[in-house]
Formats: C-alpha cells, structure tokens, sequence
C-alpha cells in the first residue's frame, strides 16, 4: 500500500468515528437540557454502548498498518503540514486509546453518565454523602485509567511525565505539567493576592445591589441573542438554551450549542456566562471545517479554549467600550436599570469581592478558586487527601486564600460539576485560559490599535477576523506553549495577566 493510499484510509476512517462521536455530543447535550428525568439510565446504556463502539474503532489494528505506512514517508517530512499534524496527533491518540482496557473504557463512560445525572439532583439538595459514593467509583476509575497512561511514551519534543497526574493534564492541555504549573501558578497567586489587599484596603466598594433586582429570564435570553450576534456568533449554525451549569458543545460543523443559567435575582450570572460560553463556541465556529473530523480541524487544547471565552467574558464583555455599546440596550430590556448611571454599572459587574462560587467570581480572584481545585487534585492523585476529607480541606484553602469558608457542601466541594464526569487535571486550564488571552490580547492591540475604541462602536469584527487567523486557523498544528509563543512572541507567563488587571482595577479602586 502506498503512503497516499494509507493516509486516505485514515482520513475516512478517522472522520467516519468523529461522526460517531458527534453522536454522542449531541446525546450529552440533550442529557443536560432536555432529556426526561426518567430517561437517565437509558441514556447511560446509550452511552455506555457507545463507548464500546468507539473504542474498537480508536484501537482497530487497521490504524496501526495506516500510520506504520506514512509515517517516515514524504507526506509527513514537513512537521508542520496536515498530514504530519494529522499523523502526529492520530499516532498519540491511538497508542492511549489501545492502552486502557475495553471494559475500564465503557465502565467509566457508564460511571460517568450516572454520576453526572445524580450530581444533577444532588447539588441543589446539599446531598455530599449521596454523591460521595459516585465520587469514589469515578476517583478509582480516573486513576487507574491515569497509571496505565503514565507507563506510555510522551510524543516526541514533549517533557516527560513527572507524576501520574501529568498524565491526565496531557489529555486537556498536551505537553503540560505540574512541575511548570505550580511554580506559574505561585506567582500568579503571590501578584492576585498582593492586588487584592490593596483592593480591600482601597475603600472602594462599588454598590452592586442593582445587580439583584427583577431580571425576568425571557428579557435575559432576548438581550443575550441580541449580544450573540452582535459579537459574531452563528446563530443559524447553533443554539442558546438553560441548563443547570453552562457549557458549549460542538456536534459539528454548523451546528455549534452553548448553554446558560438565569437566574432571576442576578444578572450576571446569566449574562456573562452567555459571553464566556460563546467565546468557547466563536473559536468552534472558527476551525478550519476543511479539516473537521481530524487534528487540524479540532481545538490545540482546553487552555487555549479557555482564553478564548474568557476574552469574551471578560477583556471584551466586561470593558466600559462594551457597555458604552450596550448599556443603553440594555436599559431598555430591563427597566431595573433604567435608573442607573452606565459608570456605576460598568464599577458593578467588575466589583471585587472574594466569594464562593466559582463561575461568578470576579477576575481577580476568579484564579484562587482554580488554585485551590488544582492543590486538591494533586493531593489526591498524590494520595495526600482522601475523597471522605474533600470538604474539609476545600473550606481550609477557601479560608486562606479568599478569606471565606463554605456552610455547605452545595456552594462548596459540591459546586462543579467536573469531578463527577472524571475531568481531573481539567480545572488548570482555567487559569491557563486567562494567562494566554491577557498576551493574545495585548499582541492584537498592537496590531488592530485601540480594541475598546472599536467595541464602543460596535465594530467586533476586525478583532474576531484577527482571533481567526492567529488562533483558530492552525486547529491544533502547534502545542498550546508553541503557539502562544508563535502569536505573541513570548512563552506563557503571568505576567501580561497581572499586567493588565493592574491596569483595569487601579481606577477602578484608585489604588
């Protein structure tokens, strides 16, 4: 068989399982909005059976034959072509896919599907010891799934597993790991909380109270399309619907889904959860669909992900040229803030305040929160922490580093939703996300000028095209690492992030 020949049986193969796996987006979506309470464990079946089809399509013996054809031959002597990527990427997945058991691959894909549907039910009932044994299967799961990946080669140019949890954090953000992490992570914790004394000490407390007024949920979800497609987003090509934690998901091209929550006594929730989760969606709706079904059509990682909603949410959504654009709009949705000031709302929705909940937390101390996730999870997969001692050692890491301790379980361990469909190694991302869309951001100032300028004018477009080409193009041709340095000509640092919260909140607290 020629290499020509192999790669085509690989592209038609690959692309003929990514159809598959659509179907199984599309059933998670359906699980987490619409789905009938009683049609849980069907649905757990449906996904359990599916898990055992993709997996004897992701370790078929075939995909093995294909890639020993190309790889070494002139269609991959480029590293940075399609079909290198391509080969590169399906070479990694299938050696990890072949590596777990086909029986651990459906349990956990079962396991999950359960546990998920119970955290549903016993979040808002506060119920930790009902949930705790869902937890313990999920934990054993993940990390005996975690231990067998630990013992595979890392791709070539990727830094070597130090510990078992690298191997989780390699499947969200590739050749990541917990020793340049932490130390990245420390001091971005060392300039958030030097910042945030000097936000307490300010004085400053901007009135936020505005924020809980009467917000019916149709005037919510009306203004949110209003601002979806305002920004750019593919309305004809997705959907907004409630759920009870948002997410976004991409069932394929042309069909690109985000979720929200509302909450009628809190704008913001809904509001900017909107944003965050469309910024996810304009970077899904923004890959090459050339290339959809393979590694140059799919997303570097969850990292950059991330960066893209939080710019959305935040360096776009939360700027004052936003809302000098919309505050007038949205005055006119709810009368609640017909009475307010466009400055005192632009000073509400970026208040500082050490808080609970994850999701709403300001960006200032939103990265404590994913500091505290990240200490948990390595204690864990360092058998430093047992499951039963969670709740105890998350309200102590609350108390330290926010100043604040959780009364239950539900605004505690409880809040996420991850844990209970095995996203260990998921939450660093977060953080990541901020740190590389504070450079990607600032590298486009330098080439489109004034952002908020433009944004005041409703002009969203140039920013989105330069997203596009720099970012969402490439699909997943370079290493999270190599293409924030490729974009912004510097490595991920904290520094760009720190850098512009300073620049943000010193007139906002006249620090």
């Amino acid at each position: 068989m020629t290499p020509e020949a192999a790669y085509q049986h690989l592209l038609e193969f690959q692309r003929e399982t990514a159809y598959l796996a659509s179907l199984g987006a599309l059933a998670a979506w359906d699980q987490r909005t619409m789905i009938p309470k009683r049609g849980h464990a069907h649905r757990a079946r449906q996904m359990a059976a599916l898990a055992r089809l993709l997996y004897g399509r992701m370790t078929d013996p075939r995909i093995g034959e294909w890639l020993a054809q190309v790889e070494g031959s002139h269609l991959v002597q480029d590293p940075l072509s399609d079909a290198a990527v391509n080969v590169r990427e399906w070479r990694q997945a299938y050696e990890r896919a072949r590596a777990v058991p086909e029986g651990l691959v459906v349990e956990l894909a079962r396991t999950k599907s359960e546990a998920e549907s119970f955290w549903e039910e016993a979040w808002p009932k506060d119920d930790w010891q009902g949930f705790l044994p869902y937890l313990r299967r999920i934990f054993r799961l993940t990390r005996e799934k975690a231990e067998i990946l630990f013992a595979l080669p890392v791709p070539p140019g990727d830094p070597p597993y130090g510990e078992l949890y690298d191997a989780l954090l390699d499947g969200y953000e590739p050749g990541m790991r917990a020793a340049e992490l932490q130390p990245l992570f420390q001091e971005l914790r060392a300039g958030l909380q030097e910042l945030l004394d000097r936000i307490r000490v300010s004085g400053r407390r901007p009135d936020t109270s505005f924020l809980h007024r009467p917000y019916p949920k149709e005037a919510q979800r009306a203004f949110a399309l209003e601002l979806l497609a305002a920004c750019g987003y593919d309305l004809e090509g997705g959907r907004l619907d409630p759920t009870a934690h948002p997410f976004e998901i991409s069932i394929g091209p042309g069909d690109v889904r985000i979720t929200t929550r509302y909450y009628e006594d809190f704008l913001n929730a809904g509001l900017f959860g909107t944003l965050h989760e469309m910024g996810h969606a304009l970077y899904e709706q923004g890959l090459p669909q050339e290339g959809w079904g393979t590694p140059r059509g799919k997303a570097v990682s969850l990292g950059v992900h991330e960066s893209q909603s939080r710019t959305w949410e935040n360096l776009v959504g939360r700027s004052l040229g936003f809302w000098e654009r919309f505050f007038p709009r949205a005055q006119e949705h709810f009368p609640s803030l017909r009475d307010v000031a466009l400055e005192d709302f632009h000073r509400a929705v970026n208040a500082v305040a050490p808080s609970l909940i994850r999701v709403e937390a300001d960006e200032v101390t939103y990265n404590l929160h994913i500091l505290v996730r990240l200490e948990l999870e390595l204690a864990l997969f360092r058998g430093e922490l047992a499951l039963e001692d969670l709740p105890g050692a998350w309200a102590e890491r609350y108390r330290a580093y926010l100043g604040v301790a959780p009364r239950d379980f539900k605004d505690g361990v409880m809040q996420d939703v991850h844990w209970s469909g095995g996203l260990f190694g998921y939450f660093p991302t977060y953080t990541l996300g901020n740190l590389y869309a504070a450079q990607f951001f600032r590298k486009a100032q330098e080439e489109l000028g004034d952002l908020e300028a433009q944004f005041r004018q409703g002009e969203f477009q140039p920013f989105l095209d330069w997203t596009r080409k720099k970012i969402h193009a490439e699909g997943s041709r370079f290493r999270p690492k190599a293409l924030v340095e490729r974009v912004t000509g510097t490595p991920p640092s904290a520094r760009p992030f720190l850098a512009y919260l300073e620049e943000k909140y010193q007139p906002l607290y006249a620090l």
